[in-house]
């Protein structure tokens, strides 16, 4: 197995793919890349996974669990041993599965972050929660959300949590702003700047209440920003009614579970639309304190504005969810995974697994105790022994 994992890691190489692309054109940057911190590189396996698991969408998650749980206790099941080992092992699997999933929600870990060559850009987020969301974590304040965009480069960004206008301006160790995100007749709508609260009721009835909201919020002096999946899922056909409306741009990333279906050809078409009509196009991390790494930045330019006030960098893995069907996931995913490597994430998996490989191939000698050989050869130093005879 071992092996096998050796020669797709250097497979994969043959048909890399950009760790990180520009969300409108699918380039990589010229402009920025990702810096990875030592202990994440070297524990480059583990990192690399958790990441892959964080950017599965809704779909595509509950597939590969289903699908890798049943052949993890398949494979436990039918190796050879007692009953009660066999049921060990069947169970095994799919235990260590859900542990690795709730480490991608929750396990303190070092993260990439975001770097670029251009001082004059803004590394932003227009669209994460604290616990003020009715589906915040729970304890997850504005300084823990300030911290958690800091270590990924971020300096700055829109607190927009469901109907609660965020009214704590924070400096350190970024800015946040202030910012609401409307529930409003099956949309979300991002309110970003000086917003103030409204009466969702009046804007709640129809499409066309709806379209209301915008010319209040430019009232307020704020800007609204259409959020996904919900434009996608309930007004994708009437897109042209938004810019009539006048809304003032378009997620075209998000990196929620249920947003991350968006396929690449909406994406495009979105993109194709806010250029047409010089409107902003942005990318949401819509963190709400669960998982550790995000999916997009933003770069956000303050002397232009438009469709040329933002760019949207994202995780090129995350960006393929939407092209593949969920039933894939479990192959597709921990090949997307390994195509994004860079260079020296894939030199520490061929570290890792030679490692293995050089451990397992030492045999043991008579009397051992079970495990990899070297490794329980050197504990044997550690062994009580009882007085000769």
């Amino acid at each position: 197995m071992a092996l096998a994992l050796l020669a797709l890691v250097l497979l994969s190489a043959l048909q890399p793919l950009p760790a990180l692309v520009d969300a409108a054109t699918g380039a990589p940057p010229a402009d920025a890349d990702l810096v990875r911190p030592t202990a994440y590189t070297a524990l480059a396996p583990l990192s690399n996974v958790l990441d892959a698991l964080t950017f599965l969408s809704l779909g595509r998650a509950w597939a590969l669990l289903i699908e890798w749980a049943l052949a993890l206790a398949a494979w436990g099941a039918l190796r050879r041993g007692t009953l009660r080992q066999r049921l060990g092992r069947a169970l095994f699997g799919p235990l260590a599965l859900a542990a690795l999933g709730g480490a991608a929600l929750m396990l303190p870990r070092p993260v990439p972050r975001l770097v670029t060559a251009d001082s004059s850009l803004t590394v932003i987020d227009y669209h994460a929660h604290t616990d003020a969301s009715h589906d915040g974590r729970p304890g997850w304040t504005a300084e823990d959300l300030a911290a958690w965009h800091e270590a990924q480069g971020f300096a700055a960004s829109y607190v927009t949590d469901h109907n609660v206008v965020f009214r704590r301006p924070i400096e350190h160790p970024i800015r946040l702003l202030p910012g609401v995100e409307w529930s409003v007749y099956r949309e979300h709508i991002l309110a970003l700047g000086p917003v103030r609260p409204i009466d969702r009721a009046r804007y709640n009835r129809d499409a066309r209440a709806l379209g209301a909201l915008f010319a209040e919020l430019h009232h307020q002096g704020a800007l609204g920003v259409a959020s996904l999946p919900e434009y996608w899922l309930n007004g994708w056909d009437d897109l042209e009614g938004f810019v009539a409306d006048s809304v003032d741009g378009f997620e075209i990333v998000n990196c929620a579970p249920k947003a991350l279906a968006f396929s690449t050809a909406r994406r495009g078409a979105v993109a194709q639309l806010a250029a047409a009509r010089d409107l902003l196009v942005v990318g949401a991390s819509d963190n709400h304190g669960w998982g550790k790494v995000t999916c997009a930045w933003n770069l956000s330019s303050p002397s232009a504005h438009g469709y040329a006030a933002n760019h949207v960098l994202a995780r090129s893995i995350a960006l393929a969810q939407g092209d593949w069907e969920p039933w894939t996931a479990a192959y597709t995913q921990p090949w997307l995974m390994l195509r994004s490597l860079s260079s020296s994430e894939r030199s520490s998996w061929v570290t890792w697994i030679l490692v293995i490989l050089i451990y397992r191939a030492v045999p043991r000698r008579a009397g051992d105790p079970g495990g990899i050989g070297i490794l329980a050869r050197s504990l044997e130093m550690f062994r009580v022994r009882g007085p000769r005879a």
